[in-house]
């Protein structure tokens, strides 16, 4: 397009509240097991004794890989639950992470082993292609929380849904490595249906708020372009 003389642009930022929202979402679900209450009670099911084995957030530790618009977000909020966060992302600094108020992890085995929730947040390239694979997983403590809501293709699946037998992970996906395209269609997955697994539907961007804001950046740059 450059070559041909055609101006290029993009909305960076204007989604990264959404995506984060859903992660949290995910977070509290595989906590709480929300999606699991929800489906005894509609089956007239009373269970307060098993659902009351929680281990809640306060005071544990989170760690955040990839440190754009999204995972700075949800560093935030993840502040306002009491949280810990750790964090790795190949350009964060010290300093960086100083003035978020976070501890920078050297390498993601370092941030593997100390979280009780892990979060995905870098984008899709193929120095990313499972860049969360079988050894970052083995690294993780029993019974953590692991959460991606980036790409399908940054996590190794396969290595994923044997962590989640062998480690009792629970884990929150919007994202999966084989995708339907939009709209409605049928899903098969190595992992959706696997105990301790919640799953969404690649939504995570998916909201009036996200899109609103990306429509008006949309027009704010094309006017910008106009004037020029």
């Amino acid at each position: 397009a450059s070559k041909r003389g055609i101006s290029v642009a993009n909305c960076p930022g204007k989604n990264s509240v959404a995506v984060a929202e859903l992660a949290w979402g995910l977070i509290l679900s595989c906590d709480r097991r929300i999606p699991d209450q929800v489906a005894d009670l509609k089956l007239g099911r009373w269970n307060k004794k098993e659902y009351s084995r929680a281990s809640g957030l306060f005071g544990r530790t989170i760690g955040v890989v990839g440190i754009g618009g999204i995972g700075t977000e949800v560093i935030k909020r993840a502040k306002s639950f009491g949280m810990n966060v750790v964090a790795w992302s190949r350009n964060l600094s010290v300093d960086h992470a100083d003035q978020l108020g976070i501890t920078r992890c050297e390498n993601l085995q370092e941030l593997a082993t100390v979280s009780d929730v892990v979060s995905i947040h870098v984008s899709s390239t193929s120095e990313t292609e499972k860049l969360i694979d079988e050894q970052f997983l083995s690294s993780m403590k029993d019974n953590a929380i692991f959460i991606n809501t980036s790409r399908g293709k940054v996590v190794d699946e396969i290595a994923l849904a044997d962590a989640a037998r062998s480690k009792k992970l629970k884990i929150g996906l919007d994202v999966y490595e084989q995708e339907p395209p939009s709209g409605e269609n049928t899903f098969t997955s190595n992992i959706a249906d696997i105990d301790g697994v919640y799953g969404t539907h690649h939504v995570g961007a998916s909201t009036s708020q996200a899109q609103e804001a990306i429509a008006n950046e949309a027009v704010r740059i094309i006017a910008m372009y106009l004037s020029e």
